[in-house]
């Protein structure tokens, strides 16, 4: 009897290794002193002081204390009450919300932004629909469906939004404004605070609108249809017509020096 015949054995083919993503994580809880690599959430809460060294991705976060992160944000949602760093761009799909510091060192974008406290951005700001400042703000250029500033402000390049209004309680600085309606006004020192020489010095470029109300402001150049003038607001040059006209308003070139010591009147 023939002896059964074993079939051939092929021979082995390594199985391909298969780079699998890690899958989002569905809520993170940071409290206390936490280091991480990176952030990837559907949710992030933290309370502390929190140091991410790469990039943060999250569709929702909430964040309090110190948080530094080394890379990008991005984000369907940010809540931030404390100081928070981010060395990379910041890119907010929706609702931004900043209550104390944030330093970004690029762009920042946002769907909708309130900031109290400080905001410094080393790149352009851009907002889709409505910034809404309480405090100090510092970026090269700002763009928004509508922008509200109280407090202090220093954009050396455009402003451009549907509507600007301003309330300036501290010094700044603004380079060009455009849009369909512009109110800058700052706080204008009373009687008192003229002779001690504690007056606020508000410097405006260029304002470019449909409409332009003006109080306490000194700007280079108006180009709109309609200027009013409130009280101590100067312009250098404009093309438009002057709707109102404060009597403490001033159009036209001005010679100023400092005020010799001693001097008050």
């Amino acid at each position: 009897m023939a002896a059964a015949t074993s079939p051939p054995v092929s021979p082995s083919v390594p199985t391909p290794t298969v780079s699998v993503p890690r899958a989002r994580e569905g809520e993170l809880r940071d409290v206390g002193t936490v280091r991480r690599d990176s952030v990837d959430a559907q949710r992030w809460s933290a309370h502390g002081t929190v140091k991410v060294t790469g990039d943060v991705s999250v569709v929702a976060a909430t964040v309090e204390g110190t948080v530094s992160i080394a890379g990008q944000l991005r984000a369907g949602a940010f809540r931030s009450r404390g100081m928070l760093e981010v060395q990379g761009p910041v890119d907010v799909a929706g609702s931004l919300e900043s209550s104390g510091g944030l330093h970004a060192n690029g762009a920042l974008h946002a769907g909708e932004a309130d900031l109290r406290g400080e905001c410094v951005a080393n790149g352009a700001v851009s907002v889709d629909r409505t910034l809404v400042m309480r405090g100090h703000l510092s970026a090269p250029s700002l763009s928004a469906a509508g922008v509200s500033i109280q407090g202090e402000a220093r954009i050396p390049g455009d402003v451009s939004a549907s509507s600007v209004a301003t309330r300036f309680t501290r010094d700044s600085v603004l380079g060009a404004v455009r849009g369909g309606s512009v109110s800058l006004r700052a706080k204008v020192p009373n009687l008192v605070e003229k002779v001690l020489g504690r007056q606020m010095k508000v410097t405006v470029r260029r304002v470019e609108a449909e409409t332009v109300d003006l109080e306490g402001v000194d700007v280079q150049f108006v180009r709109s249809p309609r200027i009013s003038l409130g009280r101590d607001a100067h312009i250098t040059e404009y093309e438009g017509t002057i709707v109102r006209r404060h009597p403490t308003a001033r159009v036209g070139f001005e010679s100023r020096s400092p005020r010799p010591y001693g001097l008050w009147r």
